[in-house]
């Protein structure tokens, strides 16, 4: 926990009972610091009456105690709200203000302080849990059609094709998150599937189609001259390292802009959509769906039945107005 050496030892408690006992991954970690981090500091500008223009990256919280944080009241988390809504600059903006998304993640992260504070008997009131989450904006993920899937396909070439290649049917063919890839190691290709593991550090075993399988297979012989620094790794990049997501990133730009696709409008995340997109369209029932996605909550996969739904569309045909002619 020397890394979080500028926060309180409470907080520092929180984030070790959430690595050690949670067994949250490294990334949920390191966002619940960032987010509590700036919550106490609004909290110490508001308690010690600081001008209201500090910057909060001078305010020093390494001595706040329970009896601070007991202190905090739903007014004062309301400020703090506030403050995001209308005040806290972002590097993608600079209009003052964040959107309901990043609102929404550190509050989350506010509960779980003191859902933790409360388990531990610390506490005894919890101020935010009743606190009601902004409310977000609803929109369909956007995703490939199946020609323009096959179009990417065919346009990957390059002294790295194989890789590639293999990547993009990983994430077309099987629907993993970016950062599951990246963390693919060799040991966790077996005969017809893979191992994965996703948030929270929770495995499961996802199964390749033959194409996504002939593609890994295509790879392999290739792959297994190569000495990477972590020898361990599925993919690796051209400076020898395991590939980044921030390279995975790239290549799949890469191969959108050469099938002629806006590369603006698509990621590797929205592979992942078109993929559950496919399989939805294509008569797997959502609950397989959600174990092959890794989605903890049926809700999240459930997004996705809105896109391509049969029924809406026979019932459209339905309407009598449908068949009118000019």
């Amino acid at each position: 926990m020397a890394r979080f050496s500028d926060c309180p030892q409470i907080m520092r408690d929180f984030l070790s009972y959430h690595e050690t006992i949670k067994g949250q991954s490294a990334k949920t970690i390191q966002e619940y610091y960032l987010d509590l981090r700036m919550f106490l500091r609004f909290m110490a500008l508001v308690k010690r009456e600081l001008p209201y223009d500090t910057d909060l990256e001078t305010i020093d919280i390494k001595s706040l105690d329970l009896a601070f944080i007991e202190s905090i009241s739903v007014s004062d988390i309301f400020d703090f709200l506030s403050y995001l809504a209308n005040d806290r600059t972002s590097e993608k903006s600079p209009d003052p203000g964040i959107g309901a998304a990043a609102r929404a993640r550190k509050l989350s992260a506010v509960k779980s302080f003191y859902k933790y504070l409360m388990h531990t008997k610390q506490l005894t009131e919890n101020p935010v849990q009743d606190l009601e989450f902004p409310k977000l904006r609803k929109s369909l993920p956007r995703y490939l059609t199946l020609e323009q899937c096959t179009a990417l396909l065919r346009a990957v070439n390059g002294p790295n094709a194989k890789r590639d290649y293999a990547i993009l049917m990983l994430f077309l063919n099987c629907g993993i998150r970016r950062a599951e890839l990246v963390g693919l190691n060799l040991t966790d290709v077996y005969e017809d599937r893979i191992r994965v593991v996703g948030k929270g550090n929770k495995e499961r075993v996802v199964y390749m189609g033959a194409a996504c399988k002939a593609a890994i297979d295509a790879y392999l012989p290739e792959r297994n001259k190569i000495v990477l620094s972590d020898n361990r790794a599925l993919f690796g990049s051209r400076d020898k390292n395991r590939i980044s997501v921030t390279a995975v990133h790239r290549l799949v730009k890469k191969h959108m802009l050469a099938a002629g696709l806006d590369a603006s409008q698509f990621s590797a995340h929205k592979l992942r959509h078109t993929a559950a997109t496919l399989m939805l369209s294509h008569g797997v029932d959502v609950k397989t769906v959600q174990e092959v996605l890794g989605h903890e909550n049926l809700n999240t996969t459930q997004i996705y039945t809105h896109i391509e739904s049969t029924e809406l569309k026979i019932a459209a045909e339905a309407n009598p107005l449908s068949k009118l002619k000019k």
